[in-house]
Parts: structure tokens; C-alpha cells; sequence
């Protein structure tokens, strides 16, 4: 079925074709065999995400195309899907701001090939969203975001925005670069809201999360969306579990364990350090 843009296009381009003597059928003959966005994704992953990108890179392609993307849009015809249905989707994935904006990222990069592979085109693949990139306001220092959501232990704060920073901290180069070993553009800082984590962790401290790091592999302590809220817990892969599950434990053990399966936790960044006062 088409949306209103999308008819109101074709008929366009019908009248257009009519109008330079073409054959508005022969065109409808040939859209006909243009193939679905469920069948560029298949060959985007095995030209393409099998070849050329790192195992867990894939892994998470594949976590945002399987779940999200597909049943959206995967029955259109690559032709047919505008920049309007891209905007549609990526604001229904607002509550998981991360994953909407990677989700964004590989689609443009799966039109763009499209665009190349000659299925779409020219010049109409979705931008890929703005980054939000760390500027050195010092010599030797680089500015990392304070997210203004408090990663809550029990249930959870709902997530209004993991884009949406409150304050900045600058972190000096040589200790994002060899002690963290991360990018500064992928570092954002949280506060801890609950005692679920304590000792470890109290109400009020707060946490470095590096948001590269979404594979529980080894096991440790994330920041995810569980489907009800932020939530900074431990968690690790069960083994051979089909579906994947996870297991997301409290350090406090008032607090029980639970199971979810992979593909209902969002895991938005692993801890890789923290502060608190004394």
C-alpha cells in the first residue's frame, strides 16, 4: 500500500511520462520487477555487512535491520520508500535515541549502495544523522556530554533523550586515548539514580559509558534500555541460548535476576569508569 506521498509522486511521474510520449505502463512493468527493501537488506549483508565490516560491527547491523527496520518498511519497493517514511521511522524509535540514529546511519549506507547498485535513484539516499563530535576546548583535552537522563537501577527513568546533555566535562586526550581507549565522540557520562548496584555503585555517582561497546562479551557492567527504562546493571550472554538471552543482575542482592531475550534490550554502552564522592 502507498502513502499519500508516494502515490502523489507516481502520479506525477505517470502524467510527466504521458506527457514526453513514454509509456506509463511499460514503467509500471518495470517498477514491478524493482525488488523489496527486505531484499536489498539481504544482499546488503551478503555483499556488503558479510565482507567488508568486523564480526561485531555486523552483529550490530543486523540487531537494528532484523527487528526494526524490516518490519517496518521491508515489504516497499526500494523505489518507493521516501526520506518522509526514514523521518517516520526514525522518530518512532525516539525512546531509544542510539539505536535511531544508528538505524539511520545504515540504512543511508544501505541506499547509497542501492544508488550504485543501480536499484534506486541517484542522490535520494536518507542523510546520515549529524554526530555529535567531541571539539577540544583545551590543548590536550577533549569535551565529553553529561546525558540528561539519571541510569536508574530499579525500574527506570523512561528515556527522554540520550542526545539531550546538561553539562560537559573535559577529559584529558592521553587518558580517553590509552587508559580508556576509547573515542571521545563515544564517551557520555550518567548518574546513577537507585541502590540496586551498591556497594558498587551508589544513588548520585556517576558512571563513564563508551557507547562502541554494546556486546556483552566478556561479561560486565552496561547501561541499557530493558524495555521499561535506563538501567545500569551487570550483564552477560548465556551461552547457546536460541533465541540469544541475556542475564541483567543488581550487585545489591535485595534485588532479583532476570532473563530477557537480545533482541528486547537495548544496550546503550558499556561502564568503563566511575566517580563518587567520599
Amino acid at each position: 500500500m502507498l502513502t499519500c506521498e508516494q502515490a502523489h509522486t507516481r502520479a506525477i511521474g505517470m502524467i510527466a511520462a504521458a506527457r514526453n510520449g513514454d509509456d506509463p505502463t511499460a514503467d509500471r512493468d518495470a517498477d514491478r520487477k524493482t525488488i523489496t527493501v527486505k531484499e536489498l537488506a539481504e544482499r546488503f549483508d551478503k555483499e556488503h555487512v558479510s565482507v567488508r565490516v568486523k564480526e561485531s560491527t555486523a552483529k550490530g547491523y543486523r540487531h537494528l535491520l532484523e527487528p526494526k527496520l524490516l518490519p517496518a518498511c521491508g515489504r516497499h519497493r526500494v523505489t518507493e520508500v521516501t526520506r518522509a517514511d526514514i523521518a517516520k521511522l526514525h522518530h518512532e524509535l525516539r525512546h531509544t535515541p542510539y539505536d535511531a540514529n544508528r538505524c539511520l546511519e545504515v540504512i543511508s549506507k544501505m541506499f547509497s549502495l542501492a544508488e550504485m547498485w543501480g536499484l534506486r535513484p541517484k542522490s535520494t539516499a536518507p542523510p546520515e544523522p549529524r554526530r555529535r563530535r567531541s571539539k577540544p576546548l583545551a590543548e590536550g583535552f577533549s569535551a565529553v556530554t553529561e546525558i540528561d537522563v539519571r541510569a536508574s537501577a530499579g525500574p527506570g527513568a523512561i528515556n527522554d533523550g540520550l542526545e539531550e546533555s546538561k553539562e560537559t566535562w573535559l577529559l584529558p586526550d592521553p587518558i580517553i586515548r590509552h587508559e580508556f581507549r576509547a573515542r571521545a565522540m563515544d564517551l557520555h557520562i550518567v548518574t546513577i539514580d537507585g541502590d540496586p548496584m551498591e556497594p558498587l555503585l551508589s544513588s548520585g555517582d556517576r558512571i563513564l559509558i563508551d557507547t562502541s561497546q554494546r556486546v556483552p562479551v566478556p561479561p560486565g557492567i552496561f547501561v541499557i534500555w530493558d524495555g521499561l527504562g535506563i538501567v545500569a546493571k551487570r550483564i552477560e550472554h548465556i551461552p547457546h541460548s536460541e533465541p540469544p538471552k541475556i542475564v541483567i543482575k543488581s550487585v545489591n542482592p535485595e534485588y532479583q535476576t532476570y532473563e530477557r531475550d537480545g533482541d528486547e534490550v537495548n544496550i546503550i554502552g558499556r561502564v568503563i569508569w566511575a566517580a563518587k564522592r567520599l
